[in-house]
């Protein structure tokens, strides 16, 4: 689901208590803000998809602060397909992200609240990626879902 055209038919017909945009897919801050102020008027909750990156984190917190229904923030701090390439590697100031107490402070910078590593982005963008979906087994050997 993109647009709040895509959310509206599940809001009207009480379909759903949370609903996920994803900022990144979803047209940007604006957008996502129309789906989540939408999803209010409906009395539904917001819990913004971020698996990627952190200035769709940034926008995402950003987005979180001015909406009443957001109740939590998924972002991939620590996550299985980061190891090695961390968000946090990409911008300047880690303590941005800071989380204390399972909470974290909104960015307060100008923009968006962080400074991108712009040296380490056009280096590591020379070298590409070869991250692959990880096979996890049981102990029988059988192929586990995430």
């Amino acid at each position: 689901m993109f647009s709040r055209w895509d959310f509206k038919p599940l809001l009207m017909d009480g379909y759903v208590d949370i609903i996920q945009p994803d900022l990144s897919h979803a047209g940007g801050i604006t957008e996502c803000k129309k789906i989540l102020s939408m999803a209010e008027a409906y009395d539904v909750a917001a819990a913004p998809h971020c698996p990627l990156g952190p200035i769709a984190l940034a926008a995402c917190l950003q987005v979180d602060a001015t909406s009443h229904n957001a109740f939590i923030q998924e972002q991939s701090l620590g996550i299985h397909y980061n190891v090695g390439n961390d968000l946090l590697d990409y911008i300047l100031d880690r303590k941005v992200f800071e989380y204390a107490d399972g909470y974290v402070k909104i960015p307060q910078g100008p923009g968006l609240g962080i400074e991108v590593d712009e040296e380490r982005v056009r280096k590591l963008a020379k070298v590409g990626h070869n991250w692959k979906n990880p096979v996890w087994r049981h102990e029988d050997g059988s192929i586990a879902e995430w």
